[in-house]
């Protein structure tokens, strides 16, 4: 099966932010996703936030993690909770075992469709930045439930390991 890389894309009309994600999304775009969750957050206007996931063939957990990052930046200040369209079955039962259901409204087709979307420039990272948002992410998806504590503790105790012990070079 061939996948297709990652594709990030956004547009903001009538105070609905939306945010697509297609093809294959991995931590190479968590920069760039890390930036435009924090300019989501901080935008004047916002009333709602779809996130289309409708063309992604796979979302990995660092990406999950700013995704999550989100919907926690929002919280409080959007009347209802965003929206994840998502018909993939694969990443519709990640966004389920991650407890995303909790955070956002999950949706199979939008209600709207925003016909300008723009590709989002990537923001550069070197390693230890990209290490840096790789455990920002996993440690967001941990506070969301148990079961994600569990599954990626591990993980974020090897990038801590890894922080100190390059740190103190």
């Amino acid at each position: 099966m061939i996948k297709h890389e990652g594709r990030l894309q956004a547009a903001f009309e009538s105070g609905v932010f939306v945010l697509k994600l297609s093809g294959d999304v991995r931590l190479t775009l968590c920069a760039t996703l890390d930036q435009q969750a924090q300019q989501m957050a901080e935008t004047p206007g916002l009333e709602a936030v779809m996130v289309d996931l409708r063309e992604a063939t796979n979302v990995d957990s660092t990406a999950l993690g700013f995704l999550a990052k989100v919907a926690m930046a929002l919280r409080g200040r959007l009347a209802q909770a965003p929206t994840i369209v998502v018909n993939h079955p694969d990443v519709r039962r990640m966004l389920d075992v991650m407890g995303f259901a909790r955070y956002y409204t999950l949706l199979e087709s939008p209600v709207t469709e925003l016909a300008e979307l723009h590709d989002l420039d990537a923001v550069p990272a070197d390693e230890a930045d990209t290490r840096e948002r790789v455990l920002e992410a996993h440690r967001i998806l941990m506070q969301m439930s148990e079961h994600n504590r569990e599954q990626f503790q591990p993980l974020v105790e090897m990038l801590e390991a890894q922080r100190s012990s390059s740190s103190s070079e």
